[in-house]
């Protein structure tokens, strides 16, 4: 029994930080997961939820993948050891995933966004998306069928309430 309850809190993510704009930015095809090499200042200050994805992108050099303008605000108790607020961080991936983004990007036009920040099991995760930009057009889209969706629902409630 208690190991039931270990097994489903290991495996229970706590959401740190989520990035809108990608999403209305670019049209995300495929999502990856992986882990982030961190420094200790650096956990402590995503753990309080100060950092940003939305300059952020992947790219891949050397046949590693690395997160560049990432911002994680400096942690104030880390005064010897801290940490450059928009260094480039490697993130952990199998190395067929990597190659397989690594082609997208070189060949398919495709642009590496990180879509979410969150922790995973005690671990720092990062989601991915290969995705490719959105034309005009298409957010104007986007941004009338959310203005439908909401206005269907403003109204939906009003009729609830007998207004």
């Amino acid at each position: 029994m208690a190991d039931a309850k270990k097994d489903s809190a290991e495996k229970k993510e706590v959401l740190v930080v989520k990035n809108r704009r990608a999403t209305f930015d670019y049209a995300v095809e495929e999502r990856f997961e992986g882990g982030l090499v961190l420094k200790g200042s650096e956990v402590k200050s995503v753990r309080a939820g100060k950092t940003e994805l939305v300059d952020a992108y992947g790219a891949v050099e050397n046949g590693e993948l690395w997160l560049k303008q990432m911002y994680i605000a400096p942690f104030e108790q880390a005064t010897v050891f801290g940490h450059e607020p928009r260094r480039s961080r490697k993130v952990l991936l199998h190395k067929r995933e990597i190659d397989r983004i690594d082609e997208a990007v070189a060949r398919e036009g495709y642009t590496l966004v990180p879509l979410r920040l969150y922790f995973k099991g005690g671990k720092l995760k990062v989601e991915l998306g290969l995705a490719r930009g959105k034309k005009t057009h298409d957010k104007r889209a986007d941004i009338a069928k959310k203005t439908a969706e909401r206005e269907a629902r403003a109204a939906m409630g009003r009729a609830r309430r007998g207004g």
